[in-house]
């Protein structure tokens, strides 16, 4: 008969009571694993060494089926299991991936079916090569893994195999209960990622702004707000959507953005324009409320914030009452591209400061365009200089 298995609270069983009935569960103290089963009617309880939630499962269901023994006290140990791709992207799914947010963690879990499709389970991670890596892009780029149907850019495939190498990099530094490496080293350090050869960075003009605030009226209060803020302080709708009234300062005319809201981890304080504490004097309005009552609730007397699909359904209800043209790449992120520009005169420290961004670099390469206007006035200038 197939050992019954099932999963509780406290631990894992495997097998029948009263026949071959097997537990695994953590110990409190330690974490490090303990199988319990039952031998000539006496509980006996044996530490497995190691603190492998899936690796204690397997032998929990190999001892219950009759195929292997538990260890006993005193004898030697066993060669360790040759680490596959399955059992590496299982550990860094429960130590790692729950540090992340919830957006990072579903991106984490769809990234890991497609390389546990590709490369498949028992792959150990070691004996990946600049091949696989070929491969990998040439398949992705052609959409035969991933989103079927759908072809990715470079950018696309550059994000995919960034969390390959970061989980790699990682094995390196993390050991086993034994003190052992889990990967000696990353078998793929070095490879170059494709690079988009000329990636669209859409920059929203003045007059489609000003389409989309004409439009925003017959949209929602919260879109409106939201659109303003993102407008008027350069940062992302990921962090506008996540205020709360507590980070916002009237009488000082500042805004609050948390570390835990932004995509870098940067919490810091800007001030604010007179549009912007306008449209959240609107917003108060709308939803008054104190303290971690968010700005843009999910709906009304909600706890909860608006969510990112949410934003980005109204973004396309405005663009269609706006009349303006589908334009791939003109969503929320171009908001902050204008606002990058429209302070293109501004020394660059200013200029990261009110836009949180933490690195100036990123915003030079891929913030900031000069218009015609500019670099117009630019040889202007140099030519009043020479005279």
């Amino acid at each position: 008969m197939i050992a019954r298995t099932k999963r509780g609270r406290r631990g894992y069983s495997a097998g029948e009571w009263g026949r071959n009935r097997v537990r695994v569960y953590p110990d409190p103290r330690t974490g490090v694993i303990q199988v319990e089963w039952r031998e000539d009617g006496r509980r006996t309880t044996r530490s497995l060494g190691h603190r492998d939630w899936t690796r204690a499962k397997r032998q929990a269901d190999k001892i219950a089926a009759g195929l292997a023994r538990p260890v006993a006290a005193g004898k030697p140990k066993a060669a360790p299991e040759p680490l596959t791709l399955k059992m590496l992207f299982d550990i860094y799914g429960e130590e790692v991936t729950p540090t992340k947010s919830k957006l990072a963690q579903k991106r984490d879990r769809v990234a890991i079916r497609m390389f546990l499709e590709f490369f498949g389970n028992d792959r150990e991670p070691a004996t990946l090569c600049q091949r696989d890596w070929d491969w990998f892009i040439r398949k992705r780029r052609s959409a035969r893994i991933g989103d079927v149907g759908k072809p990715v850019s470079n950018t696309t495939i550059a994000h995919d195999l960034a969390l390959l190498i970061r989980i790699l990099n990682w094995a390196t530094r993390s050991r086993d209960e034994e003190g052992r490496l889990l990967l000696e080293s990353n078998p793929l350090k070095g490879l170059k990622k494709p690079v988009e050869k000329n990636p669209k960075r859409v920059l929203m003009t003045e007059s489609e702004y000003h389409a989309f605030l004409e439009a925003s009226v017959d949209v929602d209060w919260r879109f409106r707000v939201a659109l303003v803020l993102a407008h008027e302080t350069g940062h992302r709708i990921g962090a506008i959507r996540q205020l709360r009234w507590s980070d916002i300062d009237f009488e000082g005319g500042a805004i609050r953005w948390r570390a835990e809201s932004e995509k870098t981890g940067y919490g810091h304080v800007t001030p604010v324009t007179a549009d912007a504490v306008a449209v959240l004097e609107e917003a108060r309005h709308w939803n008054p409320g104190i303290g971690n009552a968010p700005v843009l609730p999910h709906k009304k007397g909600s706890s909860n914030c608006i969510s990112i699909s949410q934003a980005s359904a109204w973004w396309t209800r405005a663009r269609r009452l706006s009349g303006l043209q589908p334009k791939r790449g003109r969503g929320w992120h171009s908001l902050r591209r204008k606002f990058a520009s429209d302070l293109m005169d501004q020394p660059l420290k200013v200029l990261c400061d009110l836009g949180g961004w933490k690195d100036a670099q990123t915003v030079l390469k891929c913030y900031q365009r000069a218009d015609q206007g500019r670099l117009r006035k630019a040889l202007e200038h140099r030519a009043r200089a020479r005279s």
